[in-house]
């Protein structure tokens, strides 16, 4: 990279988009329906504003900023209003997988489930976990779209931005569907990467810039070439994000390292190591991989069979590879010095992250 920019203030950036989501959450509280228990509202309040990386919002706000907006603070509400949308993702995909652990804690699902049981209530705890998880993620969704549209930008420019908000919806839940047939059908590695460039990539990094370059104006010919900066580093993140879920330390990733295991998560890893396994390697692969019992000697031996294939050196050449191409084509976008250079460094962040 020739960009020679100060770094972004990241950490700044962050720090606003907390204190809207705080100050659009606690103007939802006088709304609460009167004789309706605030346990949902609690823990998504808690949930959404327990940790995470921001990186949705901060590639709207660098897409708005590149596209020739200022630093105002209609951008940041309206980028923030993604992480809420992360969060209706978030909670709906650790239902799907069935995974107990995110940020650290008990998913939202597990959550509830564990309240059923220390009540003593009738019913499956379970059952009651994920319905009840079902609706923190549809209210999610719900607000937003509610944050968003309140975000003090022109109605004009909210409805350029907004047309791009919807097809994301739309790629994110297409994606996770496809996730669940590839689940059950051909595992290859071309299904693997359609998934994670719909369900993933696209809506963490290419439609968040999308939609702040079109919140600011900017023309479809600009928002399309973001395209090609924006879907090889959403794929280099999704598939560091595989690895981090077999080979990432819990204690930074706040997430077990059985669960893709346990779940047989269709990855582009693991198929790539299914597709290079000797037939010994093959016959472990069937008896462990989406094993619900695996334990952690079984997931030794996964682990150890993804080494072995080469299966993980792979992966770290796809990330390269899709990294390298992310950064050629920042060099080529008409945008901003300055968002120039915090899209350097938040696709190096994207890329070598650990958690």
């Amino acid at each position: 990279m020739t960009i020679t920019a100060a770094p972004a203030d990241t950490s700044g950036l962050r720090a606003r988009f907390d204190a809207e989501l705080v100050a659009f959450l606690d103007r939802q509280g006088p709304d609460w329906p009167d004789g309706a228990p605030r346990g949902i509202f609690a823990a998504l309040h808690r949930f959404v504003l327990a940790g995470g990386k921001r990186l949705r919002p901060l590639f709207c706000y660098w897409g708005w900023r590149g596209a020739g907006g200022g630093d105002d603070r209609p951008i940041v509400v309206a980028a923030a209003a993604l992480e809420l949308f992360h969060a209706f993702a978030l909670i709906h995909d650790d239902i799907v997988d069935g995974s107990d652990r995110r940020r650290g804690a008990p998913s939202v699902h597990r959550l509830f489930a564990d309240l059923h049981t220390r009540s003593a209530w009738r019913g499956d705890p379970e059952a009651y976990g994920r319905n009840t998880a079902l609706l923190c993620g549809d209210l999610c969704a719900a607000w937003a779209d509610q944050m968003f549209h309140e975000c003090g930008l022109s109605t004009a420019q909210v409805c350029q931005g907004y047309a791009v908000f919807a097809r994301m919806r739309t790629e994110v839940i297409a994606g996770e569907y496809l996730d669940l047939v590839s689940g059950v059908g051909d595992g290859s590695v071309a299904s693997a990467l359609t998934v994670i460039r719909m369900k993933a990539a696209r809506y963490t990094v290419t439609r968040p810039l999308q939609i702040g370059a079109a919140l600011a104006g900017a023309g479809p010919e600009l928002v399309a070439a973001l395209t090609e900066f924006g879907d090889p580093l959403g794929d280099a993140f999704q598939l560091r994000d595989d690895v981090l879920g077999v080979f990432g330390d819990p204690a930074v990733t706040g997430k077990s390292v059985l669960d893709d295991l346990r779940e047989g998560k269709p990855t582009v890893m693991m198929a790539l190591a299914r597709d290079a396994a000797d037939r010994a390697q093959s016959a472990r692969l069937r008896d462990l991989f989406g094993n619900p019992a695996l334990d952690a000697d079984g997931a030794a031996e996964l682990r150890a069979i993804i080494e072995a294939t080469g299966a993980r050196e792979q992966i770290e050449r796809l990330i390269r590879v899709r990294a390298d191409a992310a950064r050629a084509a920042l060099d080529r976008l008409p945008l901003a010095e300055r968002a120039l250079a915090a899209l350097a460094e938040l696709a190096d962040q994207a890329v070598r992250r650990r958690s």
